[in-house]
C-alpha cells in the first residue's frame, strides 16, 4: 500500500496547514505541481512566474517541514509555472533559502528540462518531431527565435533522482501526473493504477464535490486500485465527482497521453467505500511504440497596449459589430496618416464582451442580449511606444466614432481606469507544440543531486 499526498493543486496557491500535517502522517511521499502552459505563452517566454516568491516559500516551507519530520520525499514538478531554466533556478534559490533558515539538511535534486534550440533544430532535420493538433508551422528559423524550449518530462526524472537518494526534488517542465506515478511504480504498483491516481492527485482538492478553497488529498494505492480521500474532513468525494475529475482537461476521456504510452479508464470502475471516499479499479497503461516527449516554445511577437471601455447607448450596441468595423478601419487611417505605421505591422483584435467576447466567431448567438457591452481593445505592435501610440489614436477614435442616427459630435464609451490605453508589456505566443521522439527517457534532461 502505497499513501500519496498531493499539498495542492498548485504550488503558490495554498493549502491549509492543518490538513498537510494530518495528510502527512504515515505517507510515502508528498508531491505538488507548480506550473502549466495553461496561463498561456508568456511565462515561458519571459522567464516570470504566476505566482509569487512569498506564497511558493510559505508552501514549500510547510511541505519540505513535513516531508523532513516523517522522512518522507517531497517532489515538485514544472517548477516556477512554465519549468525553463529560468524558473528552476527561482524555486531552487527559494528551497536553498528555506534549508538555511532552519539549517535543513537533505540531498536535494534538481532536473533541469530546457532544451537548446540547436539541439530541437537537429530533431527537425532529422525528422523526429510530430506535429501535435493545433500545431504552428514550424522551421529552423522559428525554433532559434524561441525564448526558452521545454520537454515534459514522464515520471522517469523522478525515478531517477529517487534512484540516486533525493528528498527533496525540483523538476523543471514534466507532466502533471509524472510527480505523483514515480514512486508507485518504483514500488510495483502498476502503471494503469498509479497514472489513474495521478490525475486525479494532481489537482490537490479539485476532486472533491466542491472545492470551496485549495487544500491537500490523498490517495491510498495497491496493485488493483486507488482509493481517493481528501484529509480535510469539510470536503469528501463521490464517484462522480471522482470521475468527472477525470475527463478534466482531457481531449480523449477515456485515453490519456503520456510519454511512455496511454492511460486507459475505459473500463474504470468507481464505487464509494465510505461517505468521503471514493475506490478506483479498472485503469490499464497501453505502452507506447516509442518515447515521445512534448515540446513547447514561446516567442516574442510584440508589445501590447489594451483598453478598456463601457458601452451603454442602445443605438450603438444594436449594432455593435458595424461600429467596431468602421471604427477599426478609421483607425487604421489615422495610424497610417499620423504614426506611418502600415497595416501589416501591427494587430488590433476586439473583444466585445456581452456579444461574443468569449467565444469569439464560435458564439452561436448572434444578438446583444443586455443593455451594454464591454469592449477590449488589444493592440500588438513591434514595441512598446508603438502600441501605446496606437492605443491613444484607438480610445480617442472610438470615443467620438459617429453612427447615422446622431449629428454632431457624441462620445459612445465609458472608460473604467484613466489612461484608457494600458501598457501591458512584451506579448508571446507559443512557437511549437511538438512531441520529440526519443531512444532514451533520459535524453532531455539533466539531473543533478547534492547535500543542503
Amino acid at each position: 500500500m502505497i499513501k500519496a499526498v498531493a499539498a495542492t493543486g498548485q504550488l503558490g496557491t495554498g493549502f491549509k496547514a492543518e490538513t498537510l500535517a494530518h495528510a502527512a502522517e504515515g505517507a510515502d511521499f508528498i508531491g505538488c505541481d507548480a506550473g502549466s502552459s495553461d496561463p498561456g505563452p508568456y511565462y515561458l517566454g519571459s522567464g516570470q512566474t504566476q505566482s509569487s516568491d512569498a506564497a511558493v516559500r510559505r508552501d514549500l516551507e510547510l511541505m519540505i517541514a513535513a516531508g523532513l519530520r516523517h522522512d518522507i520525499p517531497v517532489l515538485i514538478g514544472s517548477a516556477g509555472t512554465a519549468g525553463a531554466g529560468p524558473h528552476l533556478a527561482r524555486t531552487v534559490r527559494i528551497v536553498r533559502e528555506l534549508a538555511a533558515k532552519h539549517g535543513w539538511h537533505f540531498p536535494l535534486a534538481t532536473v533541469d528540462s530546457e532544451v537548446s534550440a540547436e539541439r530541437v533544430v537537429r530533431a527537425y532535420r532529422e525528422g523526429r518531431l510530430s506535429p501535435l493538433a493545433g500545431a504552428p508551422d514550424i522551421d529552423e528559423e522559428s525554433i532559434r527565435a524561441a525564448g526558452h524550449i521545454v520537454a515534459m518530462q514522464g515520471p522517469e526524472c523522478f525515478a531517477d533522482a529517487l534512484g540516486r537518494g533525493a528528498q527533496v526534488v525540483v523538476a523543471g517542465r514534466t507532466s502533471d501526473t509524472a510527480i505523483f506515478a514515480a514512486l508507485p511504480m518504483l514500488r510495483d504498483i502498476p502503471p494503469g493504477v498509479a497514472f489513474h491516481a495521478a490525475k486525479i492527485l494532481e489537482c490537490g482538492a479539485a476532486a472533491v464535490v466542491e472545492r470551496k478553497y485549495p487544500d491537500s488529498m490523498v490517495a491510498f494505492l495497491d496493485p488493483d486500485g486507488f482509493t481517493v480521500e481528501p484529509p480535510n474532513p469539510d470536503m469528501v468525494c463521490t464517484p462522480q465527482s471522482v470521475a468527472s475529475h477525470t475527463f478534466y482537461e482531457t481531449a480523449d476521456p477515456f485515453r490519456l497521453v503520456e510519454p511512455g504510452g496511454t492511460l486507459v479508464t475505459t473500463d474504470a470502475a468507481y464505487a464509494p467505500v465510505s461517505d468521503r471516499a471514493v475506490r478506483v479499479t479498472g485503469s490499464t497503461f497501453e505502452p507506447a511504440g516509442d518515447y515521445t516527449v512534448k515540446l513547447e516554445a514561446a516567442s516574442l511577437l510584440g508589445y501590447r497596449t489594451v483598453v478598456f471601455a463601457g458601452v451603454r447607448d442602445p443605438l450603438v450596441v444594436r449594432q455593435i459589430d458595424r461600429f467596431v468595423a468602421t471604427t477599426n478601419a478609421v483607425i487604421t487611417g489615422k495610424v497610417a496618416d499620423s504614426l506611418g505605421i502600415a497595416a501589416d505591422d501591427y494587430r488590433i483584435r476586439w473583444n466585445v464582451y456581452g456579444r461574443n467576447g468569449t467565444l469569439g466567431p464560435l458564439e452561436p448567438a448572434t444578438e446583444v442580449s443586455g443593455h451594454e457591452v464591454a469592449l477590449l481593445i488589444d493592440i500588438v505592435a513591434a514595441d512598446q511606444q508603438a502600441a501605446q501610440a496606437i492605443g491613444s489614436i484607438a480610445w480617442h477614435t472610438a470615443l467620438h466614432q459617429p453612427i447615422p442616427e446622431y449629428s454632431g459630435l457624441v462620445s459612445h464609451l465609458a472608460f473604467p481606469v484613466s489612461p484608457p490605453a494600458i501598457s501591458a508589456g512584451p506579448v508571446y505566443g507559443f512557437s511549437l507544440n511538438h512531441v520529440l521522439h526519443l531512444d532514451d527517457p533520459a535524453e532531455t534532461y539533466t539531473l543533478t543531486v547534492e547535500n543542503v
